[in-house]
Order: C-alpha cells, then structure tokens, then sequence
C-alpha cells in the first residue's frame, strides 16, 4: 500500500467523505461517477464503483480494467466482478448487514437505483447522498493547485502563441485547431472543453463554437479555451480587436475589464459568491451595460472544467481559500459582437492568485 502524499492524498480524501457520511449517520457510500472514483482512488477507468465506509475500501471492476486498477487505485482493495458493477454492489452492500447505505443521486440514472433497490436485501434502505464528493473536491489541496497552474500555464502559452495567426482571412475553426495543437504539444491531454473561437457579430453569442467564417479587419474576436493536464483542467478567455478600434469598442473594452479585475479583487476568503457576482454586475450597470451579462460570473474548476462552486447571482455559499474559479463576465450586443474576459484564480487568505497569465491588455491587435 502506499503512502498518502501530495502526490497520493487519496486516503486523506477518503478520510474525510468518511467524516461527511459519519456526519450524515450514512454508514457506508456507493460511488459509481468516474471523475469521482479517479478522486478518491487514483483510477482512471470509465467504469466501476467505489465502496466507502468504515469497514468498506473497494474498487469494483469487471474483467477489462483488471490491470489498470491494480496499476492505478492507491490504497485499495480492488475487486474484479464478471457478473456486472451494480449487482455485485447490491450483493456486498446486502451481505453488509447495515441498515443503511448511500448513492451519488446526481448521477445514477434511475433504471440504476432501481436495479439495486430490487437485487438487494429489501430492508436494506438507499440514501440520496449525491454532492459528497465534490464538496470535498471544491477544495483543492496543494497538488491539485500545482496540476491545475501547470494547465493553465500551457493554456496561456499556447494562445500567446497562436495570437502572432490572428489576422484578417484566417478562418475561426484553423485558429481553434492550432490552439488546441499547441496546448498538446506542450504536454496537455486535450483540450478541456471544445475552443471557443467566435468572430465579428458571432461573438455576441456566448458559446459560439469556431465556424468556417474568416476573421475580418474591424472585428472582435473571443477566443474561449483551456488545457486539461495531468486530469486537471484550465479555463480562461481572451477578446481582441482586429485593427483599430473606435472609441465604443473602447469603452465596451475597458467596461469589461474594470469588471473582471474589481469582481477578482472581491473574490477573497469569506466573500459570498453573490457578491462577486454583484461586483462585476454593478461596474457593467455604472456602464450602462449590466443588461448585456447574460451568463454567471463564475465557476469552480478542477478534475472537470464546471464544478463547485459557482459564482452567481443567487449562490449564498461563501469562499474559501483555496478553491479555484473563474471570473469571466461579458457583454454580447446582437448584431455587433461581444466581449469576454475570464481567469482562472486561486481563492486566498487574502488576495487571489491569477493562474492564466495571458496579457489582457494587448487586445489590440493592428
């Protein structure tokens, strides 16, 4: 067995979902999302289940991911089923003899629950207990914050890169693929999302997926996209000019910017995300533009690219240091185009810490 580490902190995880589900009287927790297994265990399969209690450390497999799980699960025992996941789960967890057992609720399809509630021992009862583990995952320890600055470092790099291409003609879906050819040829696994790049009037649509329009003089242009490295993932995005801009687009430019930079400042330890939120809002609003921003201000970043916790009008819940999120207001005028500006931080004690290094202030591009 080895030992807990920054490099291998999975015991300390579980360590601590023990607590939660002794806080909760659940004695015993069925883990069956992948990302969420890959956290607890350090399995990278896309299929099997976590058994997690005070007498249950298993990793169920079938027959295919034999090899990988003794490779990869760190501290566990690890079980091979050829009978199938879930009703080899309904076997142990009835054969437990515990009155009590929970299930990621947010993630078994229904048909599943059922299948368990009618394999297992009926007085068995199931609990929703779905948010454990990214409660736990919103915090993110020092590894997990080295993994996700070294994504967000190739992310940088690589459209600082791919910038010296953007130019009149170029069409959006070549940019997007040389951005996401560079991130891997720094060592990324792959993109962390589909990259946005979105063009003169397409850059008012806030998702706009690179087409096969060609980029002209006297556009915006937004440009959305982020690195996945060592199963962590990046997230930021860049809006530049081509040409020079007249002094709307100025003013539109600078709106934005004075709202990420004043809502980043605001996201320190305790802050309420709502409040933010609030803060990018109420800089558009002194522009007059608050009624452009048509998306949340932000979201937690980690093993996937939207997770805890969000950064929105109606989120009570308060920061803490070290999670990591995003701050990413915009403004999107139909028939016009849009702009964005978004970061990937760090929450601290005090001041965050910025992890995409990409200059915000050569938007200019003439």
């Amino acid at each position: 067995m080895q030992t807990t580490s920054i490099l291998h902190p999975y015991g300390a995880r579980r360590a601590a979902l023990r607590n939660l589900l002794d806080a909760h009287r659940i004695p015993f927790l069925v883990v069956t999302k992948p990302v969420n297994i890959y956290y607890l265990t350090g399995f990278r399969g896309s299929a099997g289940a976590v058994m997690l209690g005070r007498d249950h450390q298993v990793l169920l497999v079938d027959p295919r991911y034999t090899l990988q799980a003794h490779d990869q699960a760190v501290g566990m025992e690890v079980a091979i089923t050829r009978d199938g996941i879930l009703a080899t789960v309904a076997k142990m967890a009835s054969r437990s003899g515990l009155p009590r057992a929970g299930f990621e609720d947010h993630h078994l399809a229904v048909s599943d629950f059922e299948f368990l509630r009618k394999e297992g021992r009926p007085s068995l009862r199931w609990v929703a207990a779905g948010g454990m583990v990214e409660e736990l995952r919103a915090i993110k320890d020092a590894g997990e914050i080295e993994q996700i600055r070294r994504a967000c470092g190739v992310t940088a790099a690589a459209f600082e890169e791919t910038l010296r291409r953007v130019k009149p003609g170029v069409r959006e879906l070549d940019l997007a693929a040389e951005i996401e050819h560079r991130m891997k040829k720094k060592g990324a696994e792959g993109p962390a999302f589909e990259t946005i790049v979105a063009s003169g009037q397409r850059a008012a649509l806030p998702h706009g997926r690179a087409s096969e329009k060609e980029l002209q003089s006297g556009e915006l242009v937004i440009f959305d996209l982020g690195a996945i490295l060592g199963g962590y993932a990046s997230d930021m995005t860049r809006t530049v000019f081509l040409g020079l801009p007249p002094r709307r687009v100025r003013r539109l430019y600078r709106a934005v910017l004075e709202s990420q930079q004043q809502a980043t400042a605001a996201a320190t330890d305790g802050a309420t995300a709502k409040a933010v939120d609030a803060t990018a809002r109420r800089v558009l609003q002194s522009y007059e533009l608050a009624r452009h921003f048509t998306h949340s201000t932000g979201h937690g970043v980690g093993l996937e690219i939207h997770e805890q916790p969000r950064i929105a009008r109606s989120e009570k819940s308060r920061l803490r240091p070290s999670q990591v999120v995003t701050v990413e207001p915009g403004i999107y005028l139909e028939g016009f185009g849009g702009i964005r500006i978004e970061d990937t931080i760090v929450v601290g004690k005090d001041d965050p810490e910025v992890l995409t290094l990409a200059s915000k202030d050569h938007w200019i591009l003439d």
